[in-house]
């Protein structure tokens, strides 16, 4: 039997389900009898924070920044391109203007320096400068005009006064009467005052016939003069151009002709090649006139039709042309340009039928079948004789006019 005392282990026995098993004690050991407290159980020490993993996550996407660096730097330098290629035009601009402004003012200058020498009586000087202004601004007001003053102003003051008749002697020839020379000479000059050339021309003519060694430099540069302004009067305002070409290429054979004459010539020329071809081959009539047009529009024949409306005429009979042949497309690109350049109620419904077939993709083949109503021409299209070459070689010499080489 055990010597522990019954009272002692009861409360021993009761509590030994909530102690912790320890190793067994000796049975003198006194401690065993006492009781012992329930002991809770300690959880295991956590970890150090350093310790503890992070759970591992995917970093997050960077933004694409190179493609949006590129990006901007291909649009500055679009955007200097651009700058530079503004600025080199405007440069241009600014580089041309100053260049007309320059030619202005010094044509300005000159224009009234030579006022300054008619003024004096330097008509030598006064016609270098004028010849000075119109060469460098063809466009300046009245220069043209006093340049024909001038001429007329140097011709007047190299009549010479009738000298004194001498009493004639037996051992003297005596000096011929030039009376009539110059009352002929004097009437030319008063006939160019008055602008009328053909007078002008007919009294020169008599007076060649009368004397022809009868200053014969000074009776030069007066038919040039003459022949020059009436070619350009023809040309500009009476539509007769073949004479006006013909005046204008005589005058050359005097003294050259200035920049202004020879554009006169020039329009004239490709006026009458253009109406040469006439109904006969638009394509050539309608280059001819449009080189013309945006230069002198209102130049006419003796048809009385202006350049501008024979190209628009040029370009309906093309686009009947091209309707017939089945390329509606382009012929309604001619419609439409004629329409450009005045109304036409008549062409109307033939454009509105061109582009209906153009717009439906017939060809050549549906037009041989079905090609659309010719535009009726109006009642003043211009009927030509049968097309001619224009004549580019000097004309004849009118009878009376010997020019002094």
């Amino acid at each position: 039997m055990s010597d522990k005392d019954p009272a002692e282990t009861v409360p021993s026995r009761l509590n030994q389900s909530q102690a912790v098993t320890r190793p067994t004690l000796l049975a003198s050991s006194p401690l065993e009898t006492l009781p012992v407290k329930p002991e809770i159980t300690e959880e295991p020490p956590a970890l150090p924070p350093a310790e503890i993993e992070p759970p591992t996550t995917e970093p997050p996407a960077k933004p694409r920044r190179a493609r949006w660096f590129w990006l901007g730097l291909l649009i500055v330098l679009l955007a200097a391109a651009l700058s530079a290629w503004v600025g080199y035009r405007a440069g241009i601009a600014r580089r041309l203007a100053a260049e007309q402004e320059q030619r202005v003012m010094l044509a300005s200058i000159q224009y009234g320096l030579a006022m300054q020498d008619i003024e004096s009586g330097r008509l030598d000087a006064a016609r270098q400068r004028l010849e000075y202004v119109i060469e460098t601004d063809p466009t300046f007001p009245d220069a043209q005009q006093k340049l024909m003053d001038v001429m007329l102003a140097q011709a007047q003051l190299k009549t010479p006064t009738p000298a004194p008749i001498l009493t004639p002697t037996p051992q003297f020839t005596p000096t011929p009467d030039l009376r009539g020379e110059v009352d002929l000479y004097q009437s030319v000059l008063n006939h160019m005052a008055a602008q009328e050339w053909d007078a002008a021309l007919t009294t020169l003519d008599q007076l060649r016939d009368t004397n022809l060694n009868y200053r014969t430099v000074d009776v030069d540069g007066l038919y040039y003069i003459c022949l020059r302004f009436r070619g350009a009067q023809r040309i500009l305002y009476e539509g007769n151009l073949e004479l006006g070409v013909y005046d204008l290429t005589l005058s050359e054979q005097f003294s050259q002709l200035d920049e202004e004459a020879l554009g006169y010539r020039n329009w004239a020329r490709y006026y009458m090649a253009g109406a040469s071809f006439w109904r006969v081959d638009w394509v050539r009539v309608i280059n001819y006139f449009s080189d013309i047009v945006p230069y002198v529009p209102n130049l006419r024949d003796s048809s009385g039709y202006t350049a501008g409306e024979r190209y628009r005429l040029a370009l309906i009979g093309y686009g009947d042309q091209l309707a017939a042949a089945g390329d509606y497309c382009e012929a309604q690109k001619q419609y439409e340009e004629a329409l450009t350049l005045a109304p036409d109620p008549v062409l109307q419904p033939t454009l509105q039928d061109v582009v209906d077939r153009c717009e439906r993709g017939e060809g050549e083949e549906d037009g041989e079948d079905s090609p659309p109503a010719e535009t009726p021409p109006p009642d003043s299209t211009p009927t030509e004789t049968p097309p001619t070459e224009v004549p580019t070689e000097v004309p004849t010499e009118i009878p009376g006019v010997t020019p002094t080489p």
